[in-house]
């Protein structure tokens, strides 16, 4: 069972990347916030850690659901086209393969390096060079463990406005030693999201049902099927829980107030989220626009791993959230609610509409349930939506980019 199912093909090929690019902008809420609580260089090991141990796990999980097969560059690149990491567009990865173990990439446009170079060439440095090396070497390692990302050229930019802004290689050498196996990888890996089973993509489905064939410029979602963008979707959402589980195992070994700046990441997301999911679906901002919204926003779904239930009626929306789900016993998004905290909830339904108003309802050994309704008048936006918003992405407009070439090397 997929929330997405009730979406049609078209409307789904949309959502992708807007699921893509909200992924990406969970540290943009996140980091802000641990920049306050641990300083730069406390903010640049949570990104390294997070990242290292939430994205090969997911890589891996892609690759199963879509028949991405191989170990060589082509597949590496494969694997970062269906990542939050690089949302397309936004963070415009070009690939060059040159044979099995030779490939390049280069990025033509960074949203990520135009939100950080105003902070100064130290964010910079600290952004694409401390955290880019471990963690594309992660990423890579999860297709093939013999695998090394190295810069070509990278910022701070010289000249300031250098096209492509950086530029790496990919080698796959077996006299390469792996580097050793980050800590909490277990953790992650044996989490929930790790282990949840979800419905396989059907072959008979009108559309590609893989990503078998050669690696591709772009990835046009338009041409897949149904069955594959719904697994897709829910994929990528598990993505957004895995890369927020990274991040708060990093916090929570650092203060005793993980909880609290767990909180403050997801509100900023939540609500950016929402607002993007409701432009790209062309809704309204009555109770059942907020009910779709909800029903699709990644931080609910995908529903065997959070249990998610939303009703609506003329006037408001309920929100059940059960008290045994995997989301729960993982501890992400989920489990940071409860009655005397509301602000993420109040984030995401003022993402739709700003007179939503969010209040626990009702609460029994099973789950609780809280109701959004609307005010008089609208509410101000949350400090933590507001910092998130600082990043181009939150209003970054997608392009059609026509039909993608091969760029495998045959």
């Amino acid at each position: 069972m997929s929330a997405f199912d009730q979406l049609d093909r078209a409307t789904l090929a949309r959502l992708l990347p807007e699921l893509l690019l909200c992924g990406h902008l969970i540290d943009r809420s996140g980091m802000a916030h641990c920049i306050g609580a641990f300083g730069r260089p406390g903010m640049t090991a949570v990104a390294i850690e997070e990242w290292q141990v939430a994205s090969p796990v997911y890589t891996r999980r892609m690759r199963r659901a879509l028949r991405i097969e191989g170990d060589g560059v082509d597949t590496i690149f494969k694997g970062l086209q269906l990542d939050i990491g690089a949302p397309p567009q936004f963070m415009d990865f070009r690939y060059r393969v040159e044979d099995h173990d030779h490939g390049e990439f280069w990025l033509d446009h960074c949203g990520a390096l135009l939100d950080v170079e105003p902070m100064g060439p130290e964010f910079v440095v600290a952004m694409c060079h401390d955290v880019e090396d471990p963690t594309f070497d992660a990423t890579a390692l999860a297709t093939n463990p013999y695998a090394q990302v190295r810069p070509i050229h990278r910022p701070p930019r010289t000249p300031a406005d250098r096209h492509p802004m950086c530029a790496w290689t990919v080698t796959i050498d077996p006299s390469h030693v792996p580097p050793p196996v980050p800590p909490n990888s277990e953790l992650v890996a044996n989490s929930a999201a790790a282990l949840l089973d979800l419905p396989d993509i059907d072959p008979a489905d009108e559309g590609q049902s893989d990503y078998a064939g050669p690696l591709l410029s772009d990835l046009r979602f338009d041409d897949f099927s149904k069955s594959a963008l719904v697994r897709m979707a829910d994929e990528v959402c598990l993505q957004h829980h895995l890369l927020t589980l990274g991040f708060l195992i990093a916090v929570r070994a650092r203060t005793d107030q993980a909880a609290d700046i767990g909180r403050k990441q997801f509100a900023g997301i939540a609500g950016i989220t929402s607002e993007r999911l409701r432009a790209a679906l062309d809704l309204d901002d009555d109770p059942a626009a907020l009910a779709t919204v909800l029903r699709l926003h990644p931080a609910w779904n995908p529903l065997p791993y959070t249990g998610i239930e939303i009703t609506e009626t003329a006037d408001s929306v309920s929100v059940r959230l059960p008290r045994d789900s995997g989301a729960v016993a993982d501890g992400v998004w989920p489990a940071l609610l409860d009655a005397d905290h509301l602000a993420p909830l109040e984030a995401m339904a003022r993402g739709v509409n700003p007179r939503s108003y969010v209040r626990a309802v009702a609460a029994d050994r099973s789950g609780w349930s809280a109701e959004i309704a609307l005010a008089a008048q609208p509410f101000r936006e949350a400090t933590e939506v507001a910092i998130t918003r600082f990043s181009k992405g939150a209003g970054f407009a997608f392009a059609d980019r026509g039909i993608p070439l091969p760029l495998t090397v045959v």
